[in-house]
């Protein structure tokens, strides 16, 4: 292990697949005791002995971010198993998609609203207070691209994550002016493989009632890249931010989209995609 954040305690929301898995993996790799955090109780524990098996230490627990009771419980948990919280990582999130916002009904705004919102004020709330009797550690909250500019067809998710960066910023500010050492900062992906996409109820969106939308074809003509990002490229994002290497960085908004945000770019034909490095481990 390289240690970047060896003996320090994280919690991922959102843990067992996609960006929070490779997070998970990454962090435990690098040192850190995780508890990963997720509804699905079946790929979570999978996950947690995928990462003890290489030699990591992680611990599941099933978890709805919706409900304060249930982060009372679950912070009280990691409390009780590893003494101490370094590291959050609020990354559960869900993406509802429709033609038009006046297709989108109040129960699926609502219930977007309530996992990627609620579930980020739910997490800073209850870990916080933990994170400064510890005098210390860094709260990384996952935000989208979509967060930093409009979206056709995710008028509700923009909005959300819109409200994840600002409530980012706010908290940073908090800390700072607590002097509490605390450190928090928002991660923007791109157009990113991962489960996700198969998942979003799109009503229409993209052709075809409920048609499953391509990362990468999407990629291709929206990237000046030319792909979609993988997961591990946004949990070394994290992995940034969660270690003392951002020791100086607070408030910030990480942006890792393979260049979109930053403008357009024509592609000279047979201009082949950028390149993904090979990640180790």
């Amino acid at each position: 292990m390289a240690g970047q954040v060896q003996g320090k305690v994280a919690l991922v929301t959102g843990g067992a697949s996609g960006i929070g898995e490779a997070v998970c993996e990454l962090l435990a790799r690098e040192g850190a005791s995780v508890a990963v955090t997720d509804i699905d109780e079946l790929r979570g524990p999978e996950l947690v002995a995928k990462i003890k098996k290489a030699g990591g230490e992680a611990t599941f627990l099933q978890q709805d971010v919706t409900s304060e009771e249930r982060w009372i419980e679950v912070v009280e948990e990691v409390v009780r198993r590893y003494g101490r919280l370094d590291i959050l990582v609020s990354n559960a999130g869900i993406g509802i998609g429709v033609p038009s916002i006046t297709q989108m009904t109040l129960e699926d705004w609502r219930r977007q609203t309530a996992i990627n919102l609620d579930g980020v004020f739910l997490s800073v709330k209850h870990c916080l207070p933990v994170m400064r009797k510890g005098r210390g550690g860094s709260i990384v909250l996952m935000s989208s691209l979509a967060g930093l500019r409009g979206a056709q067809s995710l008028a509700g998710y923009c909005a959300t994550k819109g409200g994840v960066r600002l409530f980012a910023k706010a908290i940073a500010m908090e800390c700072a002016s607590f002097g509490d050492g605390v450190r928090v900062n928002s991660v923007h992906p791109g157009i990113i493989d991962t489960p996700i996409w198969g998942k979003i109820p799109t009503g229409g969106m993209g052709g075809g009632q409920n048609a499953p939308i391509d990362p990468e074809e999407r990629a291709k003509l929206a990237t000046p890249f030319g792909r979609a990002g993988h997961a591990m490229e946004i949990a070394q994002g994290v992995l940034y931010l969660a270690s003392d290497a951002s020791s100086y960085v607070t408030g910030m908004e990480l942006v890792i989209d393979g260049g979109m945000n930053a403008g357009g770019a024509l592609r000279m034909p047979g201009a082949p995609a950028f390149p993904m490095p090979a990640f180790g481990g």
